[in-house]
């Protein structure tokens, strides 16, 4: 079977590595994710989209051929599974893909919070809400630089075989850091849409720092606009927002860091969201996997760094900066949101990398330790 005749793969135009992944297997069509029409894909064989493509009867209605749907996300919420399996059609997701992007972000967040009112990051407790790939992923950075933290996650928690100690969002909510790491689900006893209501959120004190890098809906933007303007102090990075892409622009202003939705967006994070459709796509058509991702990153700008000093605070702002600065994203945040809009800043976002892309050496091994469990290659 000559697959590359049978294929018309359809994918969102912000996904790297797209056709080297692919291009072997069909003929690809590059789309603007929230511009996607019926009309545009009534002959795909297979959509790859990512979280702003909602993937449902109205999009899928005109299409007899689709074979396969992927999202080269974590989050499933923008997806009527129900609709997909009632029609037969296999879907794939990328768990995971982006979780270390995630988690990076909210490390590069806390350093510069730190440095900017003087704190020491290596008191601080944090409230990990939702304990799956992201805020596992982070846990284990934090793990590495041996900062005190708990985790909240119901469902989790009523696992049996999950061993780890879980705490009630009341406790997490009253750590000296919130970061909110959960699906959007609208029903049932754990849903999460306005997880943080008016109630819960003026329960926070002013020394406290909320991070949001899941869903906006996560968090009523109303409730917290509204508290903001009455003077609430708490410290507000917000990376994710209630109706993207049409935020509550007010509410920026309040915001400590503020972003596109581009915590994931690191090269790593989306590529391997790529990879995992493509290999998913593979074992659907019974055909070998021939690509990876190790083979088509570049080397980063800077990919290789000799620690002379001694591991402590100053160096892991200097390490977390040299990768990933996240003060660039908030600059380009509020200078473009305005006149560029939201959704291009995300289509036109920056080049980033992982730790993982910059080999550490030294000669302390107590070092060497601390920087490899962060992510940094040795």
């Amino acid at each position: 079977m000559e697959v590359k005749k049978l294929m018309r793969i359809y994918h969102d135009e912000n996904m790297p590595f797209a056709k080297e992944f692919f291009g072997d297997l069909g003929t690809l069509t590059s789309f603007s994710g929230r511009q996607l029409t019926a009309e545009m894909i009534e002959d795909a064989d297979v959509l790859l989209v990512r979280s702003i493509t909602k993937v449902n009867q109205n999009l899928l209605g005109n299409n007899k051929s689709l074979k396969f749907v992927g999202t080269a996300t974590i989050g499933v919420d923008h997806i009527d599974k129900a609709y997909l399996k009632d029609r037969d059609i296999p879907f794939s997701s990328a768990p995971g893909c982006n979780a270390i992007s995630v988690a990076e972000y909210v490390l590069s967040a806390l350093v510069v919070m730190s440095e900017r009112y003087l704190i020491d990051l290596f008191t601080l407790k944090v409230g990990i809400v939702g304990a799956g790939n992201t805020g596992t992923r982070l846990s284990e950075k934090l793990d590495a630089l041996g900062i005190n933290y708990v985790m909240c996650d119901p469902i989790l928690s009523a696992n049996p075989s999950d061993k780890r100690n879980f705490t009630s969002l009341n406790e997490a909510l009253a750590c000296d850091v919130i970061s909110l790491h959960v699906p959007l689900t609208q029903a049932g006893e754990h849903a999460t849409y306005h997880l943080l209501d008016q109630k819960r959120l003026s329960q926070l004190s002013s020394h406290q720092i909320l991070i949001n890098a899941c869903r906006g809906e996560v968090i009523d933007n109303q409730a917290l606009l509204q508290l903001k303007q009455k003077g609430m102090q708490t410290k507000l990075i917000l990376d994710v927002w209630e109706g993207e892409p049409d935020l509550l622009h007010p509410l920026i202003e309040y915001a400590e860091i503020a972003s596109a939705h581009i915590a994931g967006y690191s090269l790593e994070g989306k590529a391997r969201g790529t990879e995992m459709l493509y290999q998913a796509l593979c074992k659907q058509l019974n055909i070998p996997v021939k690509k990876t991702l190790k083979d088509l990153l570049p080397s980063a700008l800077i990919s290789s760094v000799d620690i002379k000093q001694n591991f402590d605070e100053v160096l892991l702002n200097q390490m977390v900066k040299m990768v990933y600065d996240v003060r660039r994203d908030d600059g380009i945040f509020r200078q473009q949101i305005n006149t560029q809009g939201f959704d291009n800043i995300r289509k036109t976002y920056p080049a980033r990398r992982e730790f993982s892309a910059v080999t550490v050496s030294t000669s302390n091994q107590a070092n060497i330790d601390v920087l490899h469990r962060l992510g940094f290659s040795q």
